[in-house]
């Protein structure tokens, strides 16, 4: 079985259950000074490492899960869960630091809101992947370098190292990114540039839309937060003139294959050609021909219901790279990674709602509904 690697960021995720009816804004359900009764918190581990490292191994992967917590009652918290799935060997324990962690606030109607503190996440460096793992791996998963000090201070130097350091090792590349808040450091920083940097050591690109469109095109990301208003923004965007020119320029800065996550509309891919997938390490042993030059939107399946966003994107991309890993084609892939966001709004975590690829073709297969 191929070996997969998932790096990068990994924290505590507390969810209060929030019961009640739809929302139109955040503003008309968080009143300063309102007592606001909630249910019982899921606590559960989020993050990249987590959310993406856990769903491909429920997904039949052998992944090997490294990301860095404090030596603290969260740090505690990580450990048991991840030792619940037999997947803990991998974490670091960074001395006198703290367990990231993050409040989230999934308020009917609302897209989710997030308290999150870092923690030992902004101390993660190259240094903290072992050659000797890395030289079995078929495929390096890293992810969140927006919310890792290290990864986006002095322009990206060390993300580069990162990827590059897993490339020269011999595995395939892929990256995840999450959103910056637009008034921090890493809000701050020249994305464009560090992205022109290390997408060209990335095979496999699974952002979402709105976090590329915030690096890549800032006019366009404004004028679209301005169009969206109090909505979603994938609400108003277009794939002609929004999502696929995004996805032409990752192909241009040297990706080979991207996703792009444009939330409950579905899914865009878009492949590079046969010169750029013929760089990709021949452990993933992707089909060249199946692949190359193919794009496509997917619309997301309906879900049975929904209780949170939180990791759907996550499972959505292990999915994505489970398939890969299995051997098909960019159609079945991005379907199954539709298949699953849909499958992980259902629950509180982004693991209590997955189904195995099997139970997915067979709900497929009964014809089950998209949006």
């Amino acid at each position: 079985m191929k070996k997969v690697i998932v790096a990068g960021h990994i924290c505590i995720d507390i969810t209060p259950e929030i019961r009640g009816r739809a929302v139109a804004a955040a503003e008309d359900f968080l009143v300063p000074g309102k007592l606001i009764n909630v249910g019982s918190a899921d606590i559960h581990t989020g993050g990249v490492v987590a959310n993406t490292g856990l769903a491909m191994k429920i997904l039949g992967a052998d992944v090997k899960l490294l990301g860095k917590i404090g030596e603290d009652s969260f740090g505690e918290m990580v450990e048991s869960i991840l030792e619940s799935y037999d997947a803990a060997d991998g974490l670091i324990k960074g001395k006198g630091e703290s367990t990231s962690y993050t409040i989230v606030l999934a308020i009917p109607g609302v897209d989710r809101i997030f308290f999150h503190n870092p923690g030992a996440n902004d101390t993660f460096t190259a240094d903290d992947i072992p050659e000797d793992l890395l030289k079995e791996t078929a495929l390096f998963h890293f992810g969140y370098p927006p919310i890792m000090k290290k990864m986006y201070e002095n322009g990206g130097e060390e993300l580069e190292r990162v990827m590059k350091k897993a490339r020269d090792n011999g595995a395939a590349t892929s990256m995840d990114l999450a959103q910056a808040d637009p008034d921090s450091e890493a809000g701050a920083a020249d994305w464009e540039s560090i992205l022109s940097r290390v997408l060209p050591l990335t095979d496999i690109f699974v952002p979402s839309v709105e976090e590329l469109m915030f690096m890549l095109d800032r006019d366009m990301y404004n004028d679209m937060r301005r169009a969206a208003g109090k909505r979603d923004m994938t609400e108003v965007l277009s794939i002609e003139k929004n999502i696929r020119p995004l996805a032409e320029k990752c192909i241009s800065l040297g990706v080979g294959i991207v996703l792009i996550k444009c939330g409950v509309p579905g899914m865009y891919y878009h492949v590079a050609g046969e010169e750029r997938l013929a760089r990709i390490s021949p452990a993933l042993g992707i089909d060249i021909a199946k692949w190359a030059e193919k794009s496509g939107f997917e619309k997301s399946f309906k879900p049975d219901r929904v209780l949170s966003g939180t990791g759907a994107g996550d499972t959505s991309a292990a999915a994505f790279l489970v398939s890969l890993l299995n051997g098909h084609g960019p159609e079945k892939c991005v379907s199954y990674a539709s298949a699953t966001g849909a499958c992980a709004v259902t629950s509180y975590d982004a693991l209590g709602g997955l189904k195995t690829f099997p139970e997915l073709d067979k709900k497929m297969e009964e014809g089950w509904e998209k949006v």
